[in-house]
């Protein structure tokens, strides 16, 4: 009975786990180049078409105001 239960537990983690992909891209520090992860995860060693293996993750350029208490 657990393990039915823990199955069933690791089968919901997964789907929501799997819905919430986004893309994220990475940009290099020597040319600018920006690289999905996708991309990156398929080379064997993680370099840039320049040659560097330096990136930077890129964020959104969001600005969030908090008001304080």
């Amino acid at each position: 009975m657990e393990s039915v239960i823990s199955n069933m537990s690791e089968e919901n983690f997964e789907e929501s786990f799997s819905q919430e992909k986004f893309d994220v891209f990475y940009k290099c520090m020597r040319c600018g180049h920006e690289t999905a992860l996708e991309e990156l995860a398929r080379l064997p060693e993680i370099k840039c078409i320049c040659g560097f293996r330096v990136f930077t993750k890129k964020r959104p350029g969001l600005v969030r105001n908090v008001n304080a208490i």
